[in-house]
Formats: C-alpha cells, sequence, structure tokens
C-alpha cells in the first residue's frame, strides 16, 4: 500500500459538462479512501463540443438535436440516480444553456500552476450540475474560481491569455494522441490507463495493485490498461 505522505497522482482527462467525469471523479476518492490510499488529482481538457458557438447554445434544443427529447430526459434520470449514490446532486432541470468550455479549460489550466485545478474543477462541476450556471458567462467562470482560492484578477487575466487557449489545444491534441477518445480518462501514476466512470470498488481494488507496483517500480507506458 502506497505511503499515506506520497499520494498517487491520478490525471483526470476530463470535460467540466461531461456528467460522466464528475461522477467518475467521485467513484475514484471514494474507491481510494476505502482504500486507504491517498490520491492528488490534476486535471487536463478535452472537449466534448469542441465547435461549440463561442456562446454556447440553448440546452433543450441541441439535447434534442443530438439525443431525442425522450432519450435526453432518461439519460437525465439516470445520471440524477447514479449522482446520489455518490452524493453528487445533478439538477439537470436548472440548465438553460450548453456550454463552449474552452474558457474554463484555460482558468483549470491556469489553476493548475497553483495547484487548485482540482478545487476549480469542482466548482465548475457543482456549478454547472447544481446551479444551472452558463459557463460561458465570465462572471460565473471568476466567481468560481475566487471561491475555489485564485485570486479573482489574476484569474481574469488568465481568461484572456491568448497562450492558455493554445495550451488547452495542444493539450487536447497530446489526449487524442495517446489514445483518449472519450471522457472520463484516468491516468494512473503517469503509467497506467482507466477509461470510463468506473465503479468505487473496482478503484478499490486497482489502487490497491497499483500501489504495490509503484512501490515495487514496476510501471506501464502511459495510455496503456
Amino acid at each position: 500500500m502506497a505511503d499515506a505522505a506520497a499520494p498517487i497522482e491520478v490525471t483526470v482527462v476530463s470535460d467540466v459538462i461531461c456528467p460522466w467525469c464528475w461522477l467518475g471523479a467521485a467513484r475514484l476518492r471514494r474507491g481510494a479512501e476505502e482504500a486507504g490510499i491517498p490520491v492528488t488529482l490534476s486535471w487536463r481538457p478535452f472537449e466534448l463540443n469542441p465547435d461549440m458557438p463561442s456562446e454556447g447554445m440553448e440546452r433543450a434544443a441541441y439535447r434534442a438535436a443530438k439525443l431525442g427529447a425522450e432519450r435526453s430526459d432518461a439519460l437525465d434520470a439516470e445520471m440524477t440516480r447514479l449522482g446520489a449514490e455518490e452524493g453528487l446532486d445533478y439538477r439537470f432541470g436548472a440548465q438553460t444553456r450548453t456550454p463552449n468550455t474552452r474558457r474554463a479549460h484555460a482558468l483549470i489550466a491556469f489553476a493548475s500552476t497553483q495547484q487548485l485545478d482540482d478545487a476549480v474543477s469542482d466548482r465548475l462541476f457543482r456549478a454547472y450540475f447544481n446551479e444551472g450556471a452558463d459557463l460561458t458567462d465570465e462572471a460565473v467562470l471568476l466567481a468560481c474560481a475566487v471561491e475555489a482560492g485564485l485570486d479573482g484578477e489574476h484569474a481574469r487575466r488568465a481568461l484572456a491569455d491568448d497562450q492558455l487557449a493554445e495550451l488547452v489545444a495542444r493539450e487536447e491534441e497530446r489526449a487524442r494522441a495517446i489514445g483518449v477518445t472519450g471522457v472520463p480518462f484516468f491516468i494512473v501514476a503517469g503509467r497506467w490507463a482507466i477509461s470510463g466512470a468506473q465503479p468505487a470498488e473496482l478503484w478499490r481494488e486497482a489502487l490497491v495493485e497499483l500501489s504495490g507496483k509503484i512501490a515495487a517500480g514496476d510501471g506501464a507506458p502511459e495510455g496503456q490498461s
């Protein structure tokens, strides 16, 4: 089992509007807690809708076109049920917009320079799924940043930084280069890949096994499970 003083780092490739990503991270955290193995989460971008207009779209119309209204409602109900099992309160009825998430990812990238990407990601998930907030709204993004511990003025400058937007694009290209086609996608200790919102029980068993391999100096190339 891993030394409690040396948490296992897990990279989460994710989009902040992906309900499975929020659920998957919660299941990972529970599995780690049950295993008694500390983990730290770092977040990398993967836009589900990279061609989304910068202002986003009306959610009902977007979902109806993509899934059909009946399937959309069924999926929302299923996510609500699964989320409740992990203490997550999905309130899809509060959502009116499906946002473009490029600037949200730029904010997370900036937060990672201060080791606050986990806190910012969680706050953005809650803003979107609990509160129905529009993540294209700069005021929303800045409020989330400050609540997660970032300096508001620094966050505002980050949102205007073209280099951060370019970094997001490069990170997404890198994710695709290692085989990421959907999210959530987890990379454990830079060596092992686990795809999807796996049950907490799987995470508990996997972390016990992988912590042993880490201690023994074993490993697999990134992108392989």
